[in-house]
């Protein structure tokens, strides 16, 4: 009887302990799955990044060239460069986002004064700026929705029960989206009258 006990409790141990076994390899193998999707965000984030940092050496030379031709718009440079100087000080994702959101505002505030002025948009260096800035923010745009894509992969996976509790006791934290700013549906008003 003595012996029925005792294999009944190395039966119950065995079976706690194939438990804590199983157990472990899911949190171990859940964990690596929020690491490597995490990385997917962070991996992301730098591509829109490496794209704003594209738009941001481009937007110089574009101004210089409006400028020549619009000495009297310096509201519109004032506007540009600040919101440049905003983005490039912006330290977390979600600053930048803001940041990024302020400074498309601005850049599309200096294309309305564009269009004041045929000449320059007859110009061979703003016309070819003007190329490399529509192809910079295509790019932008495609790596935007690659983060967001990656951003929801990770956000959905760690919300999920049971991973939300292995997230919240690792301190993953959920990816902000890029989203448009308020009032971005709204098209820029042209003034020629000025």
């Amino acid at each position: 009887m003595k012996n029925k006990g005792c294999l009944i409790g190395l039966i119950i141990a065995g079976i706690f302990l194939l438990f804590v076994i199983i157990a472990g390899v899911s949190l171990s193998s859940d964990y690596n799955k929020m690491v490597t999707l995490k990385e997917d965000v962070t991996k992301s984030w730098s591509e829109v990044e490496n794209q704003f940092q594209r738009r941001m050496d481009l937007i110089p030379n574009l101004v210089n060239t409006v400028k020549g031709y619009a000495k009297h718009e310096k509201e519109v440079f004032t506007n540009i460069a600040e919101a440049r100087a905003k983005l490039a000080g912006a330290k977390t994702v979600k600053d930048k986002i803001n940041a990024s959101n302020q400074f498309e505002g601005a850049l599309s505030r200096l294309l309305v004064v564009v269009e004041k002025y045929p000449q320059l948009k007859a110009d061979k260096n703003f016309t070819q700026l003007m190329d490399e800035l529509s192809g910079t923010e295509n790019r932008i745009a495609v790596a935007r929705k690659r983060y967001n894509d990656a951003a929801n992969r990770y956000n959905v996976y760690i919300k999920r029960f049971p991973k939300n509790l292995i997230a919240s006791m690792f301190n993953f934290k959920e990816a902000p989206y890029f989203k448009a700013e308020k009032g971005a549906e709204k098209a820029p008003k042209v003034d020629f009258g000025n």
